[in-house]
């Protein structure tokens, strides 16, 4: 992580009680909120995905760590630290928890701690920032109307090939993590599973020096990464299913189901996107069944 400008001194004064999410930088280290630093300036209890991640971030924005406890909390060792952290929130302790990078929760080790401070009634608190989903579906030129987090596919073909068609028909914009060593069998798996046509965008190393978007169909990325040595996180992005055949009496049908339970304008948007078609078009026809009824 670099910053090249002076960093803002955070302000510290106590913090209540509870459990807070801090999103981190997904790269570029100024990528942060200032009320990230003021938590990690002030809690009573530091825990992270990656302390040496954490403490690095600290000292590039001045933030000392003091005598605070600061506990790794991951994957591997969930089970054994989160009886700690949570008789810490127990204790009244205001407890700072940070993933590696991003927003925790996404694709991140923290969903069992947050579900557990909840079930003993402690307050969850998040301090919203990066997120390689959100910055990679910004900049992809896909709809953002509607879209899934979908996390990493499974590495196993048959699992995988379950997955992709599980997921294929939903009507959003799919967001996917993968490693950078599987990005080529990916796209060629997504190109046969769901159509060689479908628009879809690899974004590499968001915010960070090497930054690098590609968008394309699915064969033309498949085609593009085939023999290429990739390095860095990697975020897939597909459109949805596009150019279904549905014919008016069919788009009618689904309209008037729709409009017994939602307006005219969320009917048109919940069709056009279950049937693959222009919204505009659907939304004319959803007024006029609308003033016919």
């Amino acid at each position: 992580m670099n910053s090249t400008i002076g960093e803002a001194k955070p302000i510290v004064s106590a913090l209540a009680p509870g459990l807070y999410f801090v999103a981190t930088p997904i790269g570029a280290a100024r990528d942060i909120t200032l009320r990230a630093l003021d938590i990690l300036a002030s809690a009573d209890v530091l825990a992270a995905e990656d302390t040496r991640s954490l403490r690095h971030l600290m000292d590039i924005h001045g933030i000392a760590l003091g005598d605070r406890p600061l506990i790794a909390y991951h994957d591997h060792n969930g089970e054994a630290v989160r009886p700690r952290l949570l008789r810490l929130l127990a204790e009244g302790k205001s407890l700072a928890y940070a993933s590696e990078a991003g927003t925790p929760l996404v694709a991140d080790p923290g969903y069992q701690l947050g579900r557990a401070a909840i079930e003993e009634g402690h307050k969850v608190i998040a301090a919203p920032g990066p997120s390689a989903a959100l910055a990679a579906l910004t900049v992809s030129g896909l709809p953002s109307d509607r879209f899934l987090f979908a996390g990493f596919p499974p590495p196993a073909a048959g699992a995988r090939a379950r997955w992709l068609a599980e997921i294929g028909e939903v009507p959003a914009t799919l967001i996917l993590y993968e490693s950078p060593k599987r990005v080529s069998s990916l796209l060629t798996d997504l190109a046969a599973s769901l159509g060689g046509d479908r628009q879809a965008a690899v974004c590499r190393e968001l915010t960070k020096r090497f930054e690098e978007v590609t968008r394309a169909t699915l064969d033309e990325l498949a085609a593009a990464f085939a023999d290429r040595a990739v390095k860095g996180e990697i975020v897939v992005l597909v459109d949805r299913a596009r150019g279904r055949k549905a014919d008016a009496e069919s788009v009618e049908e689904a309209l008037r189901k729709a409009l017994k339970s939602m307006s005219v304008k969320d009917a048109a948007s919940e069709v056009a996107a279950a049937l693959g078609l222009p919204r505009r078009e659907v939304y004319q026809t959803a007024l006029k069944l609308s003033a016919e009824e």
